[in-house]
């Protein structure tokens, strides 16, 4: 079955941390982004999720990074977890990252 529990890095090279994962599906963890466009320091920033456990192994997965610690964004990912080659774990995921606007006609472009 996928274990996210562990290190993962996709390829901008941004890396996130599963610290562990609860019997009920629920996990969390530290995401560590290699790319942003505002011009404060990037730290490391909390995520929380939750997986679908199932019978075959490959999970699909869901989870929240809170970017508070330099950025005024969130960002959502949701994805699946496929046994690659030679049994290597790959995670598969995609992304959807909301900045704050300081009005509500500029709302079109906060979200991407």
């Amino acid at each position: 079955p996928c274990n996210l529990i562990g290190w993962w890095k996709n390829d901008l090279g941004s890396k996130m941390q599963v610290f562990k994962v609860g019997k009920d599906g629920t996990f969390s963890g530290e995401y560590h982004t290699a790319v942003s466009s505002t011009q404060k320091p990037i730290q490391p920033s909390p995520l929380t999720g939750s997986q679908h456990l199932d019978e075959d192994g490959q999970c699909t997965f869901g989870f929240t990074v809170n970017w508070k610690k330099f950025s005024d964004s969130t960002a959502v990912f949701v994805g699946q977890c496929f046994s690659g080659d030679g049994g290597k774990e790959v995670l598969h995921t995609s992304w959807l990252l909301r900045e704050k606007v300081d009005s509500q006609p500029d709302d079109w472009k906060a979200t991407r």
